[in-house]
């Protein structure tokens, strides 16, 4: 077999992504009472759900397990050949399984059947054979047939797997709307990566506090706010009332205004130029939400208040992105 260099590779691809998308439309109109009842099974599901499939299958149900998991459906994938040697224990009578096969007959994944009847396990079927063994022995069936592979042979599992992917992801969607899943929930289950950091992360974790908060009280010199604003480097300073409380912040915005429209700046005090109320927000408020603000109000920090009002802590723009919330 002798590489052809010269191959038109792009009218390959465009074929295969063609047949594939054929395949996906294909699957709308079988939807049916069936696509109903499996998520009926796995809502009511009081276990684990369990994905088998052998081969090529085998893969797109462990994604498919690994995808339940991440959105609120606990579920583990088993492989059949292990489990006719004792990884079938796993199996419980509360649990739902769902079953991968193309042709429905995979000898690995129908020997199963019996102990599944034996426990009462409900079982759901992903195949391409409406009357196969495993379709016709489930509780209910997805069929996720296609017309013919993307492989120009017919042969390699090609667009019957992206069927099953796409049907498996149509499921968990499903269920994950169907069960109210949230953002935060979904952060639960993903700490480490960046969407967990950006949904878990709240203002008080990233804030500068103590002697790390820019602050100056009402009636300060303007001059007084230009030295702490560069003494903490974060761009703004807070001005708090006798009480403690915030009554304005004063940006490097600010400065450029108040050079606009002052000539003579060595008697101005901060309460002359100041922006009031100022943007604020809370310490318990997600990181996420502090972004919003910021990009809804163009601004690069803020000051963080307590519920009476109080500055404990000051946020900006750079806090966030080192920690990966941007």
């Amino acid at each position: 077999m002798t590489p052809t260099l010269d191959f038109d590779f792009r009218a390959s691809a465009r074929r295969t992504l063609q047949l594939e998308q054929q395949a996906l439309g294909a699957l709308i109109p079988r939807l049916n009472g069936d696509f109903d009842q499996a998520c009926r099974l796995l809502l009511a599901c009081r276990g684990r759900v369990v994905v088998t499939g052998m081969g090529k299958s085998g893969h797109i149900g462990g994604k498919l397990a690994a995808t339940l998991a991440s959105t609120g459906t606990p579920a583990f994938f088993v492989h059949p050949g292990e489990a006719s040697h004792g990884d079938l224990g796993m199996i419980t009578r509360g649990d739902v399984v769902i079953a991968l096969s193309n042709s429905g007959e995979t000898g690995e994944v129908t020997a199963l059947l019996p102990l599944l009847k034996r426990l009462g396990t409900p079982l759901i079927s992903l195949t391409g054979r409406p009357a196969s063994t495993l379709a016709r022995h489930a509780d209910a069936h997805l069929d996720t047939g296609v017309e013919r592979e993307a492989c120009p042979l017919d042969l390699a599992p090609t667009a019957s797997t992206t069927a099953a992917l796409a049907m498996g992801d149509a499921l968990a969607v499903a269920l994950l709307e169907a069960r109210g899943f949230t953002a935060e929930e979904f952060a639960l289950s993903h700490p480490g990566g960046s969407l967990g950091r950006r949904l878990l992360l709240k203002v008080g974790d990233l804030m500068h506090q103590g002697k790390r908060l820019p602050t100056v009280p009402l009636g300060s010199p303007l001059r007084d706010a230009l030295l702490e604003i560069t003494r903490q480097g974060l761009g703004f300073t807070c001005v708090v009332d006798e009480d403690g409380r915030l009554s304005g912040v004063y940006t490097d915005g600010d400065l450029r205004r108040t050079l606009d429209q002052h000539n003579d700046l060595s008697q101005l005090k901060v309460d002359d130029v100041m922006t009031r109320p100022g943007k604020r927000i809370g310490p318990e408020v997600l990181a996420a939400e502090a972004v919003r603000v910021m990009e809804d109000n163009r601004i690069t920090a803020l000051a963080v208040v307590d519920d009476a009002g109080r500055p404990v802590g000051a946020l900006h723009m750079h806090d966030l992105l080192a920690s990966g919330v941007i």
